[in-house]
């Protein structure tokens, strides 16, 4: 039995539904958050089920990450990279983040423009790492 990916038009979240091909097109769709029926299939890519380890093994070469530091652009494509691996639907401050950086911005002036991201952690996003030793 496949499994299609809808988005609801009213409450705007993403879900998935098993659905046997003889009900394709014959069974009502109805949104897993709201019970809407105002919804719309997704056409993806199709997906490969794997296990998290194996998804996360492909980041596991230290190499990869070599660079990220001084290249704002490699660095927030590599964030998207990770997120598009996870599988989750990431906060709209994560793609604010990503899309500054693949811009080109670094990180220290995102965080200085958005000093609310460290708040959402219980302080500033530099709590106890530039304590003098």
């Amino acid at each position: 039995m496949p499994l299609y990916e809808y988005r609801c038009l009213d409450c705007k979240r993403k879900f998935d539904i098993f659905i046997a091909y003889s009900d394709y097109g014959q069974k009502t769709v109805i949104c897993k958050h709201c019970q809407s029926a105002n919804v719309t299939r997704r056409i993806n890519r199709i997906r490969i089920a794997k296990s998290e380890e194996s998804r996360l093994e492909n980041f596991s070469d230290p190499s990869s990450l070599e660079g990220l530091e001084d290249d704002p652009v490699a660095l927030g494509k590599m964030m998207r990279k990770m997120s598009g691996e996870l599988g989750e639907e990431m906060p709209a401050e994560f793609d604010e983040v990503v899309n500054r950086l693949e811009s080109g911005q670094s990180p220290d002036d995102i965080e200085r423009d958005m000093p609310e991201l460290g708040d959402d952690l219980g302080g500033s996003a530099t709590d106890g790492f530039d304590d003098d030793f």
